[in-house]
């Protein structure tokens, strides 16, 4: 009796995958961002947030995290980013009303935290900058697959080299997806709103 409860449960089990799998190849799929069926593992981090608090993975955890790096004095990319992502804060809550817009500062030597709090205010209070030392930027940098590169600090007005993609990091605070901006000549690199909207609901539809 005991085996035929077990087979039973097998059969009732590998129905059920059939019956998601078929759903879950029905929903639509990502059309611009790259997209990770397997999420990516985020290590363990602790940055600290613009109010002076400890930001480590446990405040990824139960959010859809939009994570962008830059830095208060770049003059084209960062502020095209969050003035794009300001603007469609409300669409973003409306699809996962868990969501939030975190920018990491590149460049801690002249980002205090001061500094940070004024500028990300001016996009959206909501938003969350964060800071921390090379030490930590540079590992964290990689294992989320973005970059950044400073050349030489003691110039005055340096700037600093850094991805202007999008990382998505789902609600187990792992990796879903990428969002890369377009390149077009002679324009900011930027990444489509609408495309971005479209896909995001797509990929959280698909969590």
């Amino acid at each position: 009796m005991k085996k035929f409860i077990i087979y039973i449960c097998g059969i009732a089990a590998a129905v059920a995958g059939a019956i998601l799998f078929q759903q879950y190849g029905k929903l639509p799929q990502p059309e611009h961002a790259l997209y990770y069926q397997q999420a990516r593992v985020v290590k363990p981090f602790e940055l600290t947030d613009h109010q002076g608090q400890a930001f480590t993975k446990e405040q990824l955890k139960d959010k859809w995290s939009l994570v962008f790096f830059g830095y208060t004095s770049c003059p084209d990319v960062c502020p095209t980013t969050l003035q794009n992502l300001g603007f469609v804060f409300d669409d973003l809550k409306a699809i996962a009303d868990n969501s939030q817009v975190l920018l990491v500062s590149v460049d801690p030597h002249r980002d205090t935290q001061d500094k940070l709090s004024q500028y990300i205010a001016y996009f959206n209070p909501e938003f969350i900058a964060l800071r921390a030392g090379h030490e930590v930027l540079f590992p964290f940098s990689r294992n989320l697959g973005l970059m950044y590169a400073i050349s030489d600090t003691e110039e005055d007005g340096y700037l600093v080299d850094h991805s202007a993609s999008i990382v998505l990091i789902n609600p187990d605070g792992n990796i879903s997806s990428i969002f890369k901006p377009e390149q077009v000549v002679e324009k900011v690199p930027s990444i489509d709103s609408d495309k971005l909207l479209s896909d995001y609901q797509k990929i959280v539809a698909l969590y």
